[in-house]
């Protein structure tokens, strides 16, 4: 019996053609700076606040966005450290509020005039409601491309994942990274990373026989 081959047009189209597969990558410091200095420029005061809070807390987009007022300042002052319960886990986390932030969020808060009980990041068509995960991926979208940057590469991982990979490949130091996180599991945290094939390989690139 003859072999009967489908054609071209019937076979079906791979599920992952045309998209990047894998963990967004992290921000480089330099890109960092880049989108930073841009929304300074434009005095966008609720993306830079966003932005650097972001950078700052390593919360996923859907922590990150139901943050209200009263979770970082306490006595009409901004925290240095806050500490929340991540949806996802149901596990606290507790994070840094650099001085950097603190000046961004604070410029945000009183251009906006929230009081303690408003979402950090309200919703601009209802405000009783806070930004959802999806209008924030389309707000880092819209930095990425102002960089320059291929959008379809980066996203809200990228912001999470951009402080905890500059601490790792400072420090060395994946149980530290593991806590910022939020991370239960080590585990977790070393494939979050995505660096522990590269780190192996410099070893062994660095030692000779």
């Amino acid at each position: 019996m003859d072999t009967i081959y489908l054609s071209d047009r019937t076979r079906p189209e791979p599920w992952n053609k045309g998209k990047l597969i894998g963990q967004k990558p992290p921000f480089k410091a330099k890109e960092v700076w880049s989108i930073r200095i841009r929304l300074q420029i434009a005095d966008h005061k609720r993306d830079l606040a966003l932005f650097d809070l972001a950078i700052d807390s390593k919360l996923r987009g859907c922590d990150l966005v139901r943050l209200r007022v009263n979770d970082l300042w306490i006595g009409g002052e901004i925290r240095h450290r806050a500490k929340l319960v991540q949806s996802k886990t149901g596990a606290p986390v507790q994070f840094e509020v650099t001085q950097q932030t603190r000046d961004a969020l604070e410029a945000w808060r009183r251009f906006k005039g929230l009081n303690p009980q408003d979402w950090l990041f309200p919703s601009r068509k209802d405000p009783a409601r806070p930004i959802s995960t999806r209008q924030y991926g389309r707000i880092v979208n819209r930095w990425v491309g102002m960089i320059g940057l291929p959008i379809s590469a980066y996203g809200t991982h990228s912001l999470r994942r951009t402080k905890a990979t500059l601490i790792y490949r400072k420090t060395g130091n994946v149980r530290a990274v593991q806590l910022l996180l939020g991370h239960t599991k080590l585990d977790s945290t070393v494939r979050y990373l995505g660096v522990e094939l590269e780190d192996a390989l410099e070893l062994a690139e660095s030692i000779e026989l």
